[in-house]
């Protein structure tokens, strides 16, 4: 049994970052994937939260090479491909939301993607958990209020609501998680340690993943990825290549209380079976 860890919501700083004894090395030809951040487990009682930052780096490619004056200069098409990281971040962002939740003993961030035009948001239970209120910051940067809808505590699922023009909202897609299979390529799309819009990328490294959670409570058939999740991630979508949420994102697995390539999300078909009774105020 795996016992999978929340993330904590308290702030602390980030590491500096020394600069470097020598000139650095020429530009690798190859560069990994992905973004590398820093990150720190919550627990279900402090709810998901922002931390600290490390910085990110990544390789960077070769510089082409001048061209020669008699040579034509061609001209690199602007296009996004269908399937790609950039198609699915531009059409799943706008409907990814950034929830803080203000707390007696401080406060939490986590992430939560939008249902409908009505303004009901789809979050982790832990998120909001302890809530004395609740804002909703839109991928545009608005900041409104929200209120809770219901709540399953089991099932770490929940529903909040805004009240925006329906023009604001930007219903994501729901997909089939009985589709998913292990490599299939997925994006997590949230708030890691307050970033809003923040996108990573990673396989599904397993599914129908189980254990016991802080709460006590145990979650079975969850889907396991090495897509970088961290503290405020919590509550937001991990997408397919067709830009259809297949899960939500709630906790990772760490033997040093950071991320080291194991996350889980919960099935978006287990979602959508609860949808209904959440957005009908259920409160468990």
């Amino acid at each position: 049994m795996v016992a999978y860890k929340y993330f904590d919501d308290r702030s602390q700083p980030s590491d500096p970052v020394a600069p470097p004894a020598s000139p650095p090395s020429p530009p690798p030809k190859r560069f990994r994937r992905g973004l590398l951040v820093a990150v720190a487990a919550l627990t279900v009682a402090a709810g998901a939260g922002s931390g600290a930052i490390a910085a990110t780096l990544i390789g960077q490619p070769s510089p082409a090479a001048a061209a020669s004056p008699n040579t034509p200069t061609s001209v690199q098409s602007t296009s996004v491909s269908s399937g790609t990281a950039e198609s699915v971040y531009a059409s799943v962002s706008p409907g990814v939301v950034t929830i803080t939740s203000v707390m007696g003993n401080g406060q939490a961030i986590g992430s939560g993607v939008v249902l409908d035009t009505k303004g009901d948001i789809l979050t982790n239970a832990h998120v909001i958990a302890g809530a004395q209120q609740m804002q909703v910051t839109l991928s545009s940067g608005q900041t409104v209020p929200a209120t809770l809808v219901g709540s399953n505590s089991s099932a770490d699922l929940a529903v909040i609501r805004i009240s925006v023009p329906a023009s604001s909202l930007h219903p994501v897609t729901l997909g089939n998680s009985s589709s998913v299979q292990v490599g299939d390529s997925v994006y997590a799309i949230g708030s890691p340690f307050g970033l809003s819009g923040t996108l990573t990328e990673g396989i599904v490294s397993n599914l129908n993943q189980g254990g016991a959670v802080s709460t006590g409570a145990s979650q079975s058939g969850l889907i396991q990825t090495d897509a970088a999740i961290n503290p405020g991630n919590s509550g937001g979508p991990l997408v397919n290549t067709a830009g259809q949420v297949i899960g939500i994102n709630n906790s990772i697995e760490s033997p040093v209380n950071g991320n080291v390539g194991v996350g889980f999300a919960i099935p978006i078909n287990q979602v959508t079976q609860l949808l209904a009774s959440l957005e009908g105020g259920a409160n468990v």
